[in-house]
């Protein structure tokens, strides 16, 4: 009997962390003891790992057992150590070479027959232990064509503990990837006969859409029911441009660890769409959980689109929760047994009826409620939330004169893409070398110093912020959609018309 030690890891939050586990079986009272900071999950592989040894025809030791696992300062949860622990501790009883699970990583979840079940955050694990140079990294065969997502790592899929011991012992190659290959990625998690083409009757929200398409920026629609606001929030996404590789990664790491990665496919290739309902809670928006702590919307919707349908329907105090990671592109939650920071750049769609009532004011006085309800109503969105929106517009309802004229003017939004694209794209040449790749996310300092317009542009913002409707966080949010108003128009640097326009935005126009 001797010591053992092979790895895994932990995550905290999308990062993960190199864990050694060293099991020692030798002389002493049988027993099974674990040490290192687990949770409840991770302290019953115990029975699990025992099952899966004895039912894979490998005896269970008669000895004392104990299993470490370090750093013994991470906190460590889930069931993905149970691979590694039964290795472990088959290499301290001489049933494989210690010397050949040294350097191997182990995820998986053990089942009591001994298969290797699939776990959840495979993808960050494995970028995780990418971090050491040039690792071997065995997971669950359900797991594998997420895992080879990570380059310059080698993946070894097993389905039964029986098949990785048997590998382990002769050291031949190891099994073989059985990954369907061509696999299609999700397009979108909208409906594919979604297009911007089903929305008449409102040009000018259709452009603010294409605005915040082209430029990540954020956008409140306030109008009656059956508007369109909700139609054009959900088409939102059929505007934007396929992620990059890199990023693409960090949305399926955060989807991967909320176990809500699409089953069709590993990699999610298209900006997602979060539509949270507005009884959500606080913990359901942002983040937590009391002991594994999951990410939220605002973290599902990285790199997408976060819309918030009925806004004033949601507790103030969620709606407030979004100051803080709209301006920093990150969320940390905080709770007893530490912190954990997500990713959570997104935009933010804002959907809101005048009134509680929603009737509109315009169709025979219909709406009843009083200036003191509407007011209070719509003061659920507060002003600083409301300040860090970019583009604000008011639609109306359509006559049928306008519906039948607007239909002439409607793009698909294939057509509204390629504009979205080509603004992109000029934007991202604009800001190549630096961490930025739309205007939304330059920050405030680079703005003001080496992106700032003209002096002749300027002074529509300047009288503006003279007269106090325009706060210095507005003036920056204003020369944003500046740049991507310009960016649209093809042209080097934002002019007055530019300026003025997303002046009016911020303001806000009606459609």
């Amino acid at each position: 009997m001797a010591v053992a030690r092979t790895r895994s890891v932990a995550l905290a939050g999308v990062a993960g962390h190199t864990v050694e586990v060293e099991a020692d079986v030798g002389n002493g009272l049988a027993g099974f003891h674990l040490i290192g900071l687990p949770d409840t999950a991770l302290s019953e592989a115990r029975d699990r790992v025992r099952s899966a040894m004895v039912n894979s025809t490998y005896p269970w030791p008669d000895a004392r057992i104990i299993v470490s696992l370090f750093p013994a300062s991470l906190p460590k949860r889930g069931s993905q150590f149970d691979l590694a622990i039964a290795v472990a501790i088959l290499g301290a009883a001489g049933v494989v070479p210690a010397e050949r699970i040294a350097e191997l990583f182990f995820l998986g979840e053990l089942g009591l027959d001994g298969r290797i079940r699939p776990v959840r955050g495979i993808l960050p694990s494995v970028l995780g232990a990418a971090k050491t140079g040039d690792a071997t990294v065995v997971v669950p065969s359900g797991n594998a064509a997420e895992a080879i997502l990570v380059p310059d790592v080698k993946i070894v899929p097993v389905a039964h503990l029986r098949q990785l011991v048997e590998w382990l012992r002769k050291g031949d190659d190891p099994p073989e990837l059985e990954i369907e290959e061509n696999v299609e990625p999700p397009r979108s998690t909208t409906s594919p006969e979604v297009d911007l083409a089903d929305v008449v009757g409102q040009p000018v929200a259709r452009r603010a859409l294409e605005v915040c398409a082209a430029g990540g920026h954020n956008l409140w629609m306030l109008g009656p029911p059956g508007t369109g606001k909700t139609l054009l929030a959900e088409r939102l996404p059929t505007l934007l441009p396929d992620l990059d590789l890199d990023h693409a990664l960090e949305v399926t790491a955060i989807h991967s660890v909320a176990g809500v990665l699409p089953s069709n496919a590993p990699m999610m290739s298209r900006p997602p769409f979060v539509s949270p309902h507005h009884t959500a809670t606080s913990a359901a928006i942002i983040g937590g959980g009391s002991t594994v702590v999951r990410p939220g919307a605002v973290s599902l919707a990285h790199r997408g689109v976060l819309f918030m349908d009925e806004a004033p329907e949601f507790p103030r105090h969620v709606l407030d929760a979004l100051r803080q990671p709209l301006e920093s592109g990150r969320v940390t939650v905080s709770r007893s047994a530490g912190s954990v920071t997500f990713p959570a750049r997104f935009m933010l769609i804002l959907a809101a009826n005048p009134c509680p009532c929603a009737q509109p004011e315009d169709q025979g006085d219909t709406c009843r409620c009083s200036p003191t309800v509407r007011r209070r109503y719509l003061g659920r969105l507060s002003g600083p939330l409301m300040d860090r929106v970019d583009m604000k517009v008011t639609v109306v309802r359509s006559s049928r004169r306008e519906l039948l004229a607007d239909r002439q003017f409607v793009e698909s939004s294939k057509t509204v893409a390629e504009r979205v694209l080509a603004a992109r794209e000029r934007a991202a040449k604009r800001l190549a070398g630096t961490p930025w790749r739309t205007n939304a996310e330059i920050p405030s300092s680079v703005l003001n110093t080496n992106y700032r317009p003209g002096a002749a542009a300027m002074q529509p913002m300047t009288s503006c912020l003279d007269s106090g409707t325009l706060t210095a966080r507005g003036l920056d949010r204003v020369i944003r959609v500046a740049w991507t108003l310009a960016d649209l128009a093809d042209k080097d640097s934002p002019e007055q018309d530019e300026t003025n326009a997303a002046l009016s935005f911020w303001l806000g126009v009606k459609s």
